[in-house]
């Protein structure tokens, strides 16, 4: 471990029946349980037990979005982690918790409003989408509405890019497309998630060239991750790459374990693991 205290942009829900909703009775999601060997950690946490994890981490916060995925198939809803699930882990963590609102886009304007008030009412620090199963890429004309109320609100978006696991076109998360929605919307922080492989090259150039667009890290072990990636974040990238870990993907222990293991210059390190997490959800 790192002994540095750090922050995870994206968990998934992860008590034990939110993860049977989201990864057991969702059929797309489902085929990677033995594919990833995720089979032991679908146990799960209550959120005490959560909590107890992430002191013993040193992990001071981490981010769950009310996740909503369509089935690219068949266009009909196929996952909805809801406000009050994510709003029931926020309570019962004492701030430990934090929202991401999740962005439905067959609710129009309507979920652009209860974005307002899951930010201004329910406490929720930002936005999140998962664009494949809706068919529509990142800088797509849907999506500018929930970006532009993100920078009203100044809060982050925190998205997937690169590559669909599941049963949908990739090319939605491609990470060239957010190049048009960095320059539209100068002000909105952007999380791309995945490393946004495999175009992690292309990514990096992106956020090199945008001071609003980071680089997020979930959903990939630390020691899978392109060479590129640890070398822009222990170099000229410090301060826009940030760590997470998509939990049930990988684990918190594992993953810190791991980014231990890169051993990155103390500065950089620190950064990844809270700094930038902490200028990008603006955390004092």
């Amino acid at each position: 471990m790192s002994g540095i205290e750090s922050i995870d942009y994206w968990t998934n829900i992860f008590t034990p029946a939110g993860l049977k909703k989201m990864y057991i009775e969702n059929q797309e999601l489902n085929r990677l349980v033995s594919w990833w060997n995720m089979d032991e950690r679908l146990r799960g946490y209550s959120p005490e037990q959560f909590v107890g994890l992430m002191d013993e981490l040193k992990i001071r916060k981490t981010f769950v979005p009310s996740f909503k995925m369509q089935s690219y198939k068949c266009k009909a809803p196929l996952l909805s982690i809801t406000v009050d699930e994510v709003r029931y882990l926020m309570d019962k963590t004492g701030g430990r918790v934090g929202g991401l609102y999740g962005v439905d886009l067959s609710l129009g304007m309507d979920a652009v409003r209860e974005l307002e008030i899951a930010v201004k009412e329910w406490g929720f620090s930002g936005a999140h989408v998962h664009s494949y199963g809706w068919g529509v890429p990142l800088n797509h004309r849907d999506l500018y509405p929930f970006y532009a109320k993100c920078v009203e609100l100044d809060v982050p978006v925190v998205m997937q890019s690169g590559h669909s696991a599941e049963h949908m076109p990739s090319e939605m998360g491609r990470p060239i497309h957010l190049d048009d929605v960095a320059l539209y919307f100068p002000e909105l922080r952007i999380v791309a998630s995945h490393t946004g492989w495999p175009w992690v090259q292309e990514l990096i150039a992106l956020a090199w060239k945008h001071p609003n667009l980071y680089i997020g890290a979930g959903a990939h072990a630390p020691k899978y991750w392109d060479p590129a990636l640890v070398q822009f974040l222990n170099s000229r990238g410090q301060g826009k790459v940030l760590w997470g870990t998509d939990f049930p993907v990988v684990t918190h222990a594992e993953s810190l374990k791991q980014v231990a293991a890169l051993e990155l210059k103390p500065q950089a390190c620190a950064k990844l693991l809270r700094e930038t997490a902490q200028n990008v959800f603006r955390l004092a």
